[in-house]
């Protein structure tokens, strides 16, 4: 079905939640809730985080992606992991974590992952790329930002849930957190057929917090009649939605909304290059996730067994990258 602006999408200022009491907290944290509840997307804003250090954090994904293809497979990993380093276009199809058979993703991607933790042997390091020379201290700058965001979106999500506010806590005291940067190119040349700039998909863990640009073929995301509706961007704010393990941890009651990023118009003429700065913020990867007391009761209980949240992720990476090589 074609695509709609009637889909409403909270846009909710935080910042009576950041410094109010609790009566305060509570209001904007019912109203997130409200919204993850009905639609699964919200938008936020006063969120404190810096303007300009969001921009400069754009501007330098922008020169890091103009580079030489040459230049940027410095940065690629040799087992080419959608965990970290730079992934190149033509290897990923996330519609295939749905059993959709299409070609692969229009976009390349720099990935960061658990930025905040110390260096250990047990983990692949990040690939840092050598230009632009700013963009390490960018980047670590915004990671740090969005940590404290997301932790703070932890807190409301707790209250939310008629939860104690720091339930939740001790599963994001080190939190998986994974930086995406993707480059959605001019497309020249015209896609496959069924091929997208990002392929219908749900979303893998807890909370996806976005930062999307206002160029042509963006973000799309699917009501529960199948229609799909325009996720616009908010200047300054942050596009929150629900990935499958938060909603398996609230039993369903949050949605994990199907969402896909369209390709733009072949009739528009000029730049249609998109670039999106995502984060996924999910308990850490040992979390045992169950059922929430507050999301169970007699007449609706647990609907899915516990899994572990870092062994559940991962599957549904590597299903992302099982597939067949572009022609």
């Amino acid at each position: 079905m074609s695509a709609s602006t009637t889909f409403h999408i909270p846009v909710i200022d935080i910042a009576p939640s950041c410094c109010g009491d609790l009566s305060a907290r509570l209001h904007v944290a019912h109203a997130l809730g409200d919204a993850l509840e009905s639609v699964g997307f919200a938008t936020v804003v006063g969120h404190g985080i810096d303007e300009s250090l969001m921009d400069s954090t754009y501007a330098a994904m922008r020169e890091f992606f103009a580079l030489p293809m040459a230049e940027k497979m410095r940065a690629c990993p040799p087992e080419q992991a959608k965990a970290r380093g730079y992934l190149p276009p033509g290897i990923e199809s996330v519609a295939a974590t749905l059993n959709a058979d299409t070609p692969p993703d229009l976009c390349e991607a720099l990935v960061f992952a658990g930025l905040a933790r110390p260096p250990s042997a047990a983990a692949k390091p990040n690939i840092w790329p050598e230009e632009p020379a700013q963009l390490r201290d960018l980047v670590l700058r915004y990671n740090t930002e969005l940590g404290a965001l997301g932790r703070h979106l932890v807190r409301l999500a707790a209250l939310a849930l008629n939860l104690d506010e720091q339930y939740l806590d001790s599963y994001f005291a080190d939190p998986s957190m994974t930086l995406r940067f993707v480059n959605y190119p001019d497309q020249v040349v015209a896609p496959l057929p069924g091929q997208l700039r990002y392929g219908a998909h749900h979303d893998y863990g807890g909370l996806t917090i976005l930062r999307q640009d206002e160029a042509p073929g963006g973000l799309e995301a699917c009501d529960s009649k199948g229609a799909w509706h325009t996720v616009p961007p908010s200047p300054g704010g942050f596009v929150i939605n629900v990935g499958d393990l938060l909603s398996r941890w609230t039993n369903g009651r949050w949605r994990s909304t199907l969402h896909r990023v369209v390709n733009p118009g072949r009739e528009l003429t000029g730049s249609t290059q998109r670039l999106s700065m995502v984060v996924f913020f999910s308990p850490h990867e040992a979390s045992d996730i169950a059922c929430l007391p507050s999301c169970a009761t007699s007449a609706n209980p647990p609907r899915w067994p516990t899994v572990k949240a870092g062994e559940y992720i991962r599957a549904k990476i590597q299903k992302s990258m099982d597939i067949s090589p572009a022609e």
